[in-house]
């Protein structure tokens, strides 16, 4: 586990709440979130700011001191209650810029919104509306009832962007599937004798494994198992070692193990990941895996890694195992979420564009512009957005395989090349 990182001491706040101050105070919260992304799940990453008043209930020792927290690993307190007790009496009259609705319900921890109001919190600031049906507007209604001010919608796209996955999984029952990709600048993971060794450099290999730290477990085929026999650990990165689910039945002595063999319909291998509380999967190939997750819609968030060399021909081994686009009419397209260079190589990352209810680019009901859902007079669900791997020893995560059908069942794997 990545060393617990301190929360700094209070700060004093700059002046009275506004928008602008709001913002300011929420993306903070933001960042602390940010800060326990790989500690946290299945539960969410949040972050709050309780910011004491400056002439009311908590105007005396304290007031306009800023108190931070965010959540502790499974069974620890939420942020909420980390800020609140940071503060201590100075939480009276104050306001709390949180991350995420506070829960309502009792699970570890009893709920949040009962400590809220135990507070005595005069202002409630929330970024996103958990779609949890336990929660799900819930929690805003109940601080609406019993007096406290309640605001939605601050920094609303940070935070969706930050809590995708668990947004996903809480809205769908499934994990937020990320591909991870590694590849040469013309598209190819390894040369056409099946050799991949370092295809891109330190910095994006251990930007790889933080990916993996941040997943709750990482899945390769069959194939990719029998050429490369990877251990899917995190080594490059802080952080844990995600759960190792191999599609296809796993060699005895592979380096994988302990390992969960699956197999059969990719949708209801999610289905029963879902199930068992993995919110982030990460999917490392082989070719023709990352082909059937691609190819039957399956994929939240691609994230590419790419080196500035070239293969230079069409008999390397190429990201994607089987059939394609047939017209350009047909072509997919996603959408660009960030570009960034990571040594000599690029890191992109790729959303695609889907016009459901879980796509960023929709309409929110509880954005700025428009009416609050979960005012006093209507309560509302709430749905979010849908949208590594290099060891010393191996290549780049890269495989390709024997194809399958993109009906999203796959086949087994018969070629190199993929993780470590």
């Amino acid at each position: 586990m990545a060393p617990k990182r301190a929360l700094p001491p209070a700060r004093r706040a700059t002046s009275d709440p506004s928008v602008a101050d709001d913002r300011q105070r929420m993306l903070r919260a933001l960042e602390l979130g940010a800060s326990v992304r790989d500690r946290t799940s299945p539960n969410p990453w949040v972050g709050c700011v309780v910011v004491a008043d400056r002439g009311g209930a908590g105007g005396g020792r304290g007031a306009g001191l800023e108190f931070e927290g965010a959540t502790s690993p499974p069974g620890g307190p939420h942020a909420e209650v980390v800020a609140l007790r940071r503060a201590g009496e100075a939480a009276r009259g104050a306001t709390a810029y949180v991350t995420l609705e506070p829960c309502v319900h009792h699970g570890r921890t009893p709920p949040c919104v009962d400590a809220l109001l135990a507070a005595g919190v005069r202002r409630v600031v929330v970024a996103v509306v958990d779609p949890d049906p336990r929660v799900s507007g819930a929690g805003i209604d109940r601080l609406r009832e019993d007096g406290v001010d309640v605001s939605v919608g601050a920094c609303e796209d940070e935070g969706r962007e930050l809590l995708a996955p668990y947004l996903t999984h809480r809205s769908t029952g499934r994990p937020f599937v990320v591909l991870k990709l590694a590849a040469s600048l013309d598209g190819r993971i390894a040369a056409p004798d099946g050799s991949s060794a370092w295809i891109t450099g330190d910095e994006a290999r251990a930007d790889a494994h933080r990916l993996r730290a941040e997943s709750d477990a990482v899945l390769v085929g069959a194939g990719t198992v029998r050429c490369d026999d990877p251990r899917l650990t995190v080594r490059d990165a802080p952080g844990r070692s995600p759960r190792r689910i191999v599609l296809g039945a796993i060699p005895p002595g592979a380096r994988v193990e302990p390992a969960t063999s699956m197999q059969g319909d990719l949708a209801a291998v999610l289905d029963e990941l879902g199930a068992q509380d993995v919110v982030q999967l990460l999917v490392e190939g082989g070719a023709a895996v990352s082909h059937d997750f691609h190819a039957a819609g399956l994929v939240d968030r691609y994230v590419l890694y790419i080196a500035p060399a070239l293969f230079g021909g069409d008999d390397a081994l190429a990201m994607f195992a089987g059939p394609g686009t047939a017209t350009m009419q047909q072509l997919w397209r996603g959408r660009l979420v960030s570009v960034r260079a990571l040594g000599a190589d690029l890191r992109v990352e790729l959303a695609p564009v889907r016009a459901d209810a879980h796509s960023p680019e929709r309409a929110d009901a509880h954005s700025p512009e428009r009416a609050d859902a979960h005012s006093p007079e209507r309560a509302d669900a709430h749905s979010p957005e849908r949208a590594d791997a290099h060891s010393p020893e191996r290549a780049d995560a890269h495989s390709a395989s024997g194809r399958s059908p993109a009906s999203g069942a796959t086949a087994p794997e018969t070629s190199p090349r993929e993780s470590s």
